[in-house]
């Protein structure tokens, strides 16, 4: 199940809207809002047990998504703007808190989201970051060794700055 081509066309989290997903330990939906399903596009039955990935879209750098995982995977919490890909080709913008969910023993048994609407400056200071991610990432044949050289990138970009991925997202 995959989404149509992106369209171009932009749907908008409205400033009182969160939405809510959470997933298995390997990304799998095991639940989703209502505000997702209607950004996303989708209905309940066709995001239960699909990948979260369900909704990416191809501007979107997989080492972002890497960031992430490492986060999450280290039993951490992390924030991240993210533009999504509806199942008709839209797309939407959020700024995501993500953090896993621990049982009582502290061991990771999922993950859940919260994600809000996006200011348009902070959208205005990504693009062009995560233009630059994707064009590293392009550059190799091997997407693998694409997405760690633009991971490292990413990683150089924040060293110089002296800050880390979460000052410079909230930073924005």
């Amino acid at each position: 199940m995959t989404g149509q081509p992106v369209s171009g066309v932009e749907r908008v989290v409205r400033d009182d809207e969160i939405i809510v997903s959470k997933t298995d330990t390997k990304g799998r939906i095991t639940y989703c809002n209502d505000t997702f399903m209607r950004l996303a596009g989708y209905s309940e039955p066709e995001l239960m047990g699909q990948p979260h990935s369900i909704v990416r879209h191809p501007a979107m750098p997989r080492c972002a998504f890497k960031l992430v995982w490492d986060t999450i995977e280290a039993g951490k919490e992390v924030f991240a703007y993210v533009i999504n890909r509806s199942k008709n080709g839209d797309h939407y913008w959020v700024f995501a808190h993500i953090t896993p969910d621990l049982d009582e023993a502290g061991k990771i048994i999922g993950y859940h989201s919260f994600r809000r609407s996006v200011d348009r400056k902070a959208i205005a200071a990504v693009e062009p970051l995560y233009a630059a991610l994707l064009a590293e990432e392009a550059r190799h044949s091997d997407s693998k060794a694409g997405m760690n050289a633009a991971f490292q990138m990413l990683v150089s970009l924040l060293a110089d700055k002296g800050i880390s991925y979460d000052q410079f997202v909230l930073g924005l």
